[in-house]
């Protein structure tokens, strides 16, 4: 499935993760030219929104550092900054059945794809509270009142709209010092108290203590994977 994934990365496997990173800069080099209507539908789609482009490949460059890989091909597009192109009210929940389809019970990404309303919630929360903590605490109790098999395609397209904001320097403090409490007590810590690190820093520390522990709700979070992408 080639395409250009609006859902967070660390949902794709291996392959397609590697697949969006080829064709977004095959699109980058289309949308640069001036000749989106000579490519593909993706092409066409991003036309005029290369800040977004730029942004959504600093997120596929975070999500291949956490899992081993390296990259040196940045994108330098800026056009139509802090915009992104529009996300139907289906489309987040589609493209989470598409890869469940592709799966089939197989291979997946980092973040296991959620069963219900509770566990995709659970996944973005930190990234949320990094974000905004009032529609933090809103979809906290919106979601805590769901059952198991309530249909969850708006909170799915609520979140990753709200994914693609950065994050205050507040709520980026907050989230951090909660996902801090994860493993906080997996390693000896050294030095000064980790909590008073730049939040680069403190990311960085907290990635490597889940992937060295293993610790299971940070590792299926998706602001381990996306945080760094909007963090200097």
């Amino acid at each position: 499935m080639m395409r250009i994934w609006d859902i967070n990365p660390g949902y794709l496997s291996r392959d397609l993760l590697l697949s969006e990173h080829r064709l977004l800069h095959e699109t980058v080099l289309l949308v640069t030219r001036s000749k989106p209507a000579h490519g593909s539908q993706e092409s066409m789609r991003w036309s005029g929104f290369g800040w977004a482009l730029k942004q959504r490949h600093r997120l596929l460059v975070a999500e291949l550092n956490l899992r081993g890989y390296a990259d040196i091909t940045p994108v330098l597009t800026r056009s139509g900054k802090g915009q992104w192109p529009a996300l139907d009210r289906e489309e987040a929940i589609a493209q989470l059945q598409m890869l469940a389809d592709d799966y089939g019970g197989g291979v997946e990404g980092r973040i296991p794809l959620p069963r219900n309303a509770q566990q995709l919630w659970a996944q973005h929360k930190y990234s949320v509270m990094a974000r905004d903590q009032k529609l933090y605490k809103r979809i906290g109790r919106r979601v805590a009142g769901m059952r198991r098999k309530d249909d969850y395609a708006d909170l799915a397209q609520r979140l990753t709209l709200a994914l693609q904001r950065p994050p205050s320097q507040g709520g980026l403090r907050n989230a951090l010092e909660h996902m801090w409490g994860h493993v906080s007590g997996s390693s000896e810590a050294h030095g000064a108290d980790p909590l008073a690190r730049r939040p680069a820093t403190l990311l960085k520390e907290i990635q490597h203590r889940v992937l060295e522990s293993g610790e299971p709700y940070l590792l299926a979070s998706t602001a381990l994977g996306e945080l760094p992408a909007w963090v200097d």
